[in-house]
């Protein structure tokens, strides 16, 4: 019902988009999609920090007596945790909460590829990393981390979810289809294999409790009922006594900012054309633990609850569809469509991940079932980023979304 009821609800007149008619911006849809968004926000980081922190408690009862059963434990917390997050994403490319350029934590939890050498050995250096420098960094806690998150290269990152990932499963194998990495429990056990075991068990700790303080500062931040936080000042008037609605188109052209650079530049280009492209698991996102699917269907899930207006397959209230719905019916349906094709296709190569993980899908010869897939879920995320950018202009909005560096 609640798409097609607000069709109608419209005030004031705005400027005319270029080649267009004068249109009317759908000022009480968008407000209830700006509603919705907040919502949606503050389920996925409230999420995300619970994720962490039931990952926390994994890895403590892991470093505390490491044995084969509890590390099985903490990956599986992992993989867990990374669920909520992946449909976060949709929440970027404006200098919100996440990525803020000065303040936002984005780097320091999702960073990657990360250069596993930088954190602790590797199959060619094996005193290699933070790790396994003790005279350099003495002390292994979030403090130290964070400092040496990114030092000398954007890939040397030493804090997040991929460090995390890295020191549970360790190096991917070499050989797609071999499976994730096969880091043995022993090299966390006093006297194991590799140096520095109580180390390792401590960068692990340190890294997950750091994870949960950034988590948490963006949680905070789309917080409800929060006297002055991001979330009590997105879509707002200027001041009380405005007439204006550019406090709400702002929000919406953030959200179409969002949703667009995720489906056209980070998850069809970087994250998956690149990678189509170059057949290189180097450029896999989530390589050590094979569970690249699950982050490709989560941002592409992400894009879709914020056009929809839903989290976890339910009905939160009227999304962004309901505005574009106002000025262009067709486009919302076309949009609609492209996002329902990317999603299900995502999903189904996601359910066939313990079979087809993303590496071997890169070493699949074209032609192959899951390679086509993989092509056609990248088309129709550009051509929903496409619709979102056509939609925008109709709504008298003027956005750029970032670029993809790679084109299939």
């Amino acid at each position: 019902m609640g798409v097609m009821a607000l069709g109608g609800c419209s005030d004031e007149a705005e400027e005319t988009p270029a080649g267009g008619a004068p249109v009317t911006f759908p000022t009480a849809e968008a407000q209830q999609a700006i509603t919705t968004y907040k919502t949606i926000a503050q389920a996925v980081y409230g999420e995300s920090v619970a994720g962490a922190r039931s990952l926390k408690g994994a890895i403590d009862a892991f470093a505390a007596s490491p044995d084969e059963a509890k590390l099985t434990a903490a990956k599986q917390a992992w993989v867990s945790a990374r669920l909520p997050y992946n449909q976060n994403d949709v929440f970027r490319f404006y200098n919100g909460p996440i990525d803020n350029e000065e303040t936002g934590p984005e780097g320091a939890i999702n960073g990657w590829p990360l250069d596993e050498n930088y954190v602790d050995y590797t199959r060619d250096e094996a005193s290699a990393g933070i790790i396994n420098l003790p005279e350099k960094f003495p002390t292994l806690d979030g403090a130290t981390l964070a400092d040496q998150n990114e030092v000398g290269g954007e890939a040397n990152l030493a804090t997040g979810y991929h460090a995390i990932e890295f020191l549970l499963w360790g190096q991917d194998d070499m050989t797609p289809g071999t499976g994730a990495g096969k880091r043995p429990v022993t090299d966390f056990v006093d006297g194991g294999t590799a140096a520095n075991q109580a180390r390792r068990r401590a960068y692990l700790q340190a890294a997950t409790d750091l994870l949960i303080t950034h988590l948490e500062a963006v949680e905070a931040a789309w917080k409800p009922g929060v006297a002055d936080n991001y979330a009590a000042n997105f879509g707002v008037k200027p001041d009380a006594n405005s007439t204006s609605n550019d406090g709400v188109k702002d929000a919406v052209a953030n959200m179409i900012r969002g949703m667009g650079s995720l489906a056209k530049a980070e998850l069809s280009g970087e994250r998956m054309t690149v990678a189509y492209k170059n057949r290189s698991q180097e450029d896999e996102h989530s390589c050590f633990s094979d569970t690249t699917w699950d982050d490709l269907h989560g941002n592409a899930l992400g894009i879709q609850n914020v056009w929809l207006g839903q989290y976890r397959g339910q009905k939160v209230g009227p999304g962004l569809d309901a505005v574009f719905r106002a000025v262009d019916g067709a486009l919302a349906d076309a949009i609609t469509a492209d996002l329902n094709e990317a999603v299900s296709k995502l999903k189904a190569l996601q359910a066939a991940q313990a079979t087809v993980p993303f590496d071997v899908m890169l070493a699949e010869p074209d032609g192959s079932p899951s390679r086509l897939a993989t092509a056609e879920v990248i088309k129709a995320l550009k051509r929903a980023a496409d619709g979102l950018s056509l939609g925008a202009s109709k709504l008298g909005l003027s956005i750029e979304l970032e670029q993809p560096s790679e084109e299939l």
